[in-house]
């Protein structure tokens, strides 16, 4: 059991959309893991061996659990499928938080992505079924943003981060090195990663943030827990 699931389309989009969040959500004593509904390949400079080092790297860094599924890069569909499959994840790992991508995006994977955590989270609590594991419902789904559009969003909360936790999101991210590092036209991405997260924390009077957005409304037990 974990407190925490974050879904990715591909290894490396929960670093670049909400590293810094997990990271402090690790450092405050949560459990937490990163589920990749891919394994990210084929791209220009990986190969699926090479990914699956960084990806573990990255979750070392990170410290958390990581499992890569197997549905396919690039011909990622919402399918009962491969709602099924990521299901019977979430019936084994039981976490109380679901973090998914944001459903608004170029990238058709992380549109589908989206979708399928929503399905998910839905046939997870089915009773009279064939999949592995008991029913759970996890309490609360959350989108964060790792988008190929230059979208202005509205978030419906930021989650502040400290100097520390940014440290950790950038860390993470250097260690998908075919990623970034070998590939020019993505080199200013973690420059780029780090500036949005200031400017984020900057909004709610803090070092570094990351916003996110739900369907749902939120409450909190005290006001003394807002920023």
């Amino acid at each position: 059991m974990v407190d925490v699931v974050c879904i990715g389309a591909h290894p490396d989009d929960v670093e670049i959309g909400m590293g810094a969040t997990v990271a402090g959500m690790v450092r405050q004593g949560m459990t937490v893991a990163i589920v990749d509904l891919t394994n990210g390949e084929p791209t220009p400079y990986g190969t699926p061996e090479t990914r699956a080092g960084e990806s573990a790297e990255a979750a070392r860094i990170l410290g958390v659990e990581r499992r890569t599924l197997t549905m396919p890069n690039r011909y990622l569909f919402d399918s009962i499928e491969n709602r099924t499959e990521l299901a019977e994840v979430l019936r084994d790992l039981r976490p109380r938080l679901l973090f998914a991508p944001y459903p608004t995006d170029a990238h058709p994977d992380h549109i589908a992505a989206s979708a399928i955590a929503v399905g998910a989270r839905f046939y997870a609590k089915f009773t009279k079924t064939d999949m592995a594991g008991e029913p759970h419902y996890p309490a609360r789904l959350y989108h964060y943003v790792a988008v190929h559009l230059a979208l202005q969003v509205k978030p419906s909360f930021i989650v502040a981060a400290t100097d520390e936790d940014v440290v950790v999101k950038l860390d993470s991210l250097r260690a998908y090195r075919s990623q970034f590092e070998a590939n020019e036209r993505n080199a200013s991405i973690i420059a780029t990663m780090e500036l949005r997260a200031r400017y984020w924390g900057g909004l709610v009077n803090a070092p570094a943030g990351e916003p996110f957005f739900s369907a749902e409304e939120i409450g909190v037990r005290s006001v003394r827990d807002l920023v």
